[in-house]
């Protein structure tokens, strides 16, 4: 079960620490919550874009195997995720034409904190990849593990809402963005349980019809990665295979670019990452 392997990831850290006498450990209680009867909210079927045209990709993306966190929900949780669309279809539809013009640009933006795993609950998730890495030296800004501001040896998760994929989440705020639609965190509000813990491919499926349904295809997406640690080049292949299956374009449409920040900021001190997009879409 999830509770099980988060439980080994913290005895394995435990483990690792000890033979440091010098190393200062605070206790701190594992973040999960212990679900006796969870309800699992299936995040693929909780919405559908009922535009002019809604026709999705022929092809399906990759992801690597991961492990979602169980997610405790209310019976009115519950009832949210067998209701219509109407909501997100009503943002998705604005009182004015979006016009027809053969050329638009959108720009997308997201960050999140990275903390120890077994706090995040998630791995880190990138372009529908599962980072995995060895442990990393992370700045304890907030004292919890170490002493504060020290630094504690961890295998890092990603703090969010859904899955908390920057790339996947920028490229829909960049899509959007250039229809003039509202920005992700109003079509998929993080309080709304029907995304809790939802793989982000669903808001790029969700994204791409949207786009088809205003009459647009992919110009092309040029994505820049920033995070200091873990290193993703290896991984970079897979997360633009991802991409361009999700959005039925071609390679040469398609850029994933990545860099450091110099050990600057929360960034630098691996307490997060970010990444920004920029997008052009054709009139089809």
């Amino acid at each position: 079960t999830n509770l099980q392997q988060l439980l080994e990831l913290r005895i394995n850290r435990k483990s690792q620490h000890s033979s440091n006498s010098t190393t200062k450990m605070k206790a701190h209680p594992l973040i999960v919550v212990a679900v006796t009867s969870a309800v699992l909210i299936d995040c693929a079927t909780s919405f559908a874009f009922h535009g002019p045209s809604s026709s999705g990709p022929t092809t399906s993306s990759t992801r690597t195997t991961r492990t979602k966190p169980i997610t405790s929900a209310s019976s009115s949780a519950s009832s949210e995720a067998t209701t219509t669309s109407t909501s997100t279809d009503d943002l998705l539809k604005p009182s004015y034409e979006i016009e027809k013009i053969p050329f638009r640009i959108g720009h997308g933006f997201d960050i999140h904190r990275m903390v120890p795993l077994e706090e995040a609950g998630q791995p880190i998730v990138i372009g529908g990849v599962v980072i995995d890495h060895k442990p990393l030296k992370w700045t304890d800004a907030q004292g919890k593990y170490v002493d504060k501001g020290e630094i504690y040896e961890t295998e890092l998760g990603v703090v969010a809402h859904s899955d908390g994929d920057v790339i996947y989440h920028s490229i829909v705020d960049a899509i959007f963005g250039a229809l003039t639609l509202p920005d992700i965190g109003q079509v998929f509000q993080d309080t709304d349980p029907r995304w809790r813990g939802c793989d982000s491919s669903k808001f790029m499926e969700h994204a791409y019809g949207v786009m088809k349904g205003y009459g647009y295809k992919i110009g092309n997406i040029d994505v820049t990665l920033i995070l200091e640690r873990p290193k993703v080049a290896s991984f970079k292949p897979a997360m633009k295979e991802n991409i361009i299956k999700l959005l039925n374009t071609t390679p040469s449409r398609i850029n994933i670019k990545a860099r450091t920040h110099e050990q600057m900021d929360s960034v630098g001190e691996l307490r997060s990452l970010s990444c920004h997009v920029v997008a052009t879409l054709e009139l089809e």
